[in-house]
């Protein structure tokens, strides 16, 4: 189907998941479970995934092309991008959704700069995601941080962004689903804010903690270590089953396939909440 937009896709669902990839197995396996759910998904691509692959063209371009082809609404997003040339680029690649990640920038800069971005961006028609920078002399995803409600409407007054990623409890990286999010924070966030809030650290949080913060306000729900987690876990194991194995597609089919399980199972969580 044509290329989806983030507005549609949040407009017609409780929430949204947004799943990263760094390989194509993994792109591939995110719109299968979302065509087996039956429901929109977000695929998202990181800066870092995009220096891993040596540029952003080659794997955006294949996220586009499974978008297009896929039989559910994809939305493309690029993920946590300081780089504004980067950001340039996707949107001269046809990326629909991007997040300026300025976080790391003085709180006036991050303004400025992430304002600068929409600008930028909404010419284009893309929608843009954004979070404030440190809070408490800490990033915004790391343990302990909480982001100040005050805060968040003033940046998104002065910014114009569509979404804004806030830090509530949850942690990048997390390998176990372990986080405790605050739920009254996130309802006076989504109050004041006024704009979708987007869940980092989706990785540590367990489903009924996805399903507390989405029925709190959250409403696009980011995942990506999880589905590294599951994809190598099965390779290792397919690997440690056959010294022998050489060819990729022996292990990565399987692989991918355990993917997609689990991130059809993840969407059912985010689209009608845990059991």
């Amino acid at each position: 189907m044509p290329l989806s937009n983030m507005p549609y896709l949040l407009g017609a669902n409780r929430a949204v998941g947004a799943f990263n990839f760094i390989q194509l197995e993994v792109a591939e396996a995110v719109v299968m479970a979302a065509e087996r759910a039956n429901t929109g998904v977000i695929l998202q691509l990181s800066q870092n995934a995009v220096a891993y692959h040596g540029g952003l063209a080659p794997a955006v371009s294949a996220a586009l092309r499974l978008a297009e082809s896929a039989t559910v609404p994809v939305v493309v997003h690029l993920d946590h991008a300081t780089d504004e040339a980067l950001i340039d680029e996707a949107l001269a690649l046809g990326v629909p959704s991007v997040m300026y990640d300025g976080a790391h920038l003085a709180d006036d800069e991050n303004v400025a700069r992430t304002a600068d971005v929409v600008q930028r961006a909404h010419a284009a028609g893309v929608w843009v995601e954004a979070e404030l920078g440190e809070v408490g002399g800490k990033g915004a995803h790391v343990p302990g941080v909480r982001t100040n409600v005050d805060d968040a409407r003033d940046f998104v007054r002065a910014t114009g962004v569509d979404a804004l990623a806030v830090a509530v409890g949850s942690e990048h990286a997390m390998r176990e689903r372990t986080a405790m999010l605050d739920e009254q924070l996130i309802s006076a966030l989504a109050r004041e804010a006024a704009v979708p809030l987007v869940l980092h650290g989706s990785s540590g949080v367990s489903d009924a903690g996805i399903d507390g913060a989405i029925r709190a306000g959250m409403r696009k729900i980011n995942i990506g270590t999880h589905l590294n987690i599951v994809l190598t876990g099965v390779v290792r194991r397919q690997l440690a089953q056959d010294a022998s194995m050489v060819d990729p597609r022996l292990y990565l089919a399987p692989a991918r396939e355990a993917v997609a399980t689990e991130v059809h199972r993840l969407l059912d969580v985010i689209s009608k909440g845990s059991k």
